[in-house]
């Protein structure tokens, strides 16, 4: 009697691609809705700030908040992304001791180190508002040293969640219960008449609360690993952290250091500015959803030295960030005086920061993930050292244009150092796996934004200032884009992703 051996064929090379951008796409869905929801919570509070307390005190609120971002990465020390990293490493390792042990050792010492930077920052208060030219800063100050240990560990404990490979922990209370709990705080406090201070007080209240649901996330997933002493690797974890740490704060230095540039020349129209920073950062929200659900693969694929896939996922992901972007950038070029104004009265002038900043930040999505590439194929030096220099381009040229042009100058700075930064990584991308961003879907999408941007700028011509010219022309817009982008025909990998989604969602329903 002979037996008959069955075998599966074995996936072709085009199969096992299609799955890898299938796989990138179902995990960054749940990313994207937070992203989504977390954005439009931070601009819903700078909306209520701005039209309920001005321009003056949207500026003291932004030298806060931007503070609390700098001394939050820097009381961290890089454990974020080594609390992520290693956690997975020991759990696919099935090393319960070192994973207690990681957990333990970062959640500590990012902790200690919020506690002692928050003393030292409530002491000295009065003397950096001073440094600021606003002594009425001292009180925000002094709340952003109440809620930065909460920050922090929130920040960290969030992070080791993220190392069982889910992300519902990162997205239901970072980017949905806190920045949701700070906007509907913030609004009670105004109803109140608490002013800036009692939108403070939401961030403090926000933050603490938050880090109670994270510690809870995180013990939960904890409770699911076998008992064992803990085992402490300081140097495995230091190594790896401290570079990037210096990578993030280097990064986040760029998004803040202008506000605070602004304040240290006694700037009056920091408001403005930092309404019009955060109008172009809601048009690029895309990317880090798609950043955190691209990483895995990109590390899997170029750990097992499968370029030809690695090039095709970083093209596939550019196409998404630019065309799910493009809209929007274009609404910003084209109506950036119409769109300002739903502020409140006096942030109009912003107009030319808006369009300078949207033309840096549409070359940030146009080059794609060319940083966490860089990071994830295990060039975490090069790309500290990318974004180190971008920090110190930024700020010379904040220090060169700020005295003369003002917030029109710091946005010029932002902007080229931006542009700089991700052409350099661009050519390293190309240098290290011959990648490129310009593919034919890439392409499509600049043509469709092209083609929205010529009937947006129809409808301004034609009508004249006001509600219905913004409506019509935002209208204009996303009609004219979504027939374009329909007419030149979904790319294959466009049309994996949709059923992809889809069929998350009936899984769900």
């Amino acid at each position: 009697m002979t037996t008959e051996t069955t075998t599966s064929p074995p996936e072709s090379t085009s199969d096992y691609g299609d799955r890898q951008v299938r796989g990138m796409a179902r995990g960054g869905g749940l990313n994207l809705l937070g992203a989504l929801c977390s954005q439009g919570a931070l601009f819903l509070v700078m909306l209520l700030l701005a039209r309920e307390l001005g321009t003056a005190e949207v500026g003291r609120y932004a030298q806060c908040y931007a503070l609390l971002a700098l001394l939050g990465l820097l009381s961290l020390s890089g454990f974020r992304a080594g609390l992520t990293r290693f956690v997975a490493v020991h759990l696919a390792d099935d090393d319960p001791a070192s994973i207690r042990g990681t957990v333990r050792l970062g959640l500590a010492i990012s902790g200690l180190g919020a506690v002692l930077i928050a003393a030292v920052l409530a002491v000295f208060a009065p003397a950096l508002a001073e440094v600021l030219h606003d002594p009425g800063l001292t009180g925000g100050l002094r709340l952003v040293a109440l809620a930065l240990p909460a920050a922090v560990i929130c920040e960290a404990a969030l992070a080791a969640t993220r190392g069982w490979r889910t992300q519902r922990p990162f997205t239901l209370v970072g980017q949905l219960y806190e920045p949701g709990a700070r906007l509907v705080l913030t609004g009670l406090a105004l109803l109140a008449g608490l002013a800036v201070t009692g939108a403070l007080w939401a961030v403090v209240v926000a933050a603490w609360t938050a880090a109670v649901l994270a510690l809870g996330a995180l013990l939960r997933l904890m409770r699911t690993v076998a008992p064992a002493p803990a085992a402490y690797r300081p140097r495995q974890l230091f190594s790896f952290s401290t570079v990037s740490w210096a990578s993030s704060l280097a990064s986040t230095g760029l998004i803040w250091i202008d506000t605070l540039l602004l304040g240290a020349f006694g700037n009056d129209d920091i408001g403005v500015y930092t309404v019009a920073t955060r109008l172009v950062t809601v048009a690029i929200f895309v990317l880090a959803p798609i950043n955190a659900a691209f990483g895995p693969y990109i590390a899997y694929l170029y750990h097992r030295d499968e370029l030809a896939e690695v090039r095709r996922v970083y093209s596939a992901a550019t196409g998404w960030v630019v065309r799910l972007s493009l809209p929007a950038f274009v609404a910003l070029l084209v109506f950036p005086s119409s769109l300002l104004p739903l502020f409140g009265p006096g942030f109009a002038e912003g107009a030319a920061v808006t369009v300078v900043l949207a033309v840096g930040q549409l070359v940030n999505a146009a080059t794609g993930p060319c940083g966490t590439l860089l990071n994830m194929s295990g060039r975490v030096s090069l790309n500290m050292f990318d974004n180190v220099g971008a920090l110190v381009l930024n700020i010379g040229l904040n220090l060169w244009l700020i005295p003369a042009y003002g917030i029109v100058g710091s946005a010029v700075a932002w902007s080229a150092s931006l542009i700089a930064v991700n052409l350099a990584r661009v050519i390293q991308v190309w240098w290290l796996v011959r990648a490129v961003p310009v593919t034919a879907g890439l392409a499509k999408g600049l043509l469709a934004g092209a083609l929205s941007f010529a009937a947006a700028l129809a409808v301004r011509t034609l009508l004249p200032d006001g509600p219905a010219r913004l409506v019509l022309g935002l209208a204009a817009i996303v009609l004219v884009y979504i027939a374009a982008v329909l007419a030149l025909r979904l790319s294959k990998e466009d049309t994996m992703v949709l059923r992809a989604l889809a069929k998350r969602r009936r899984a769900r329903a």
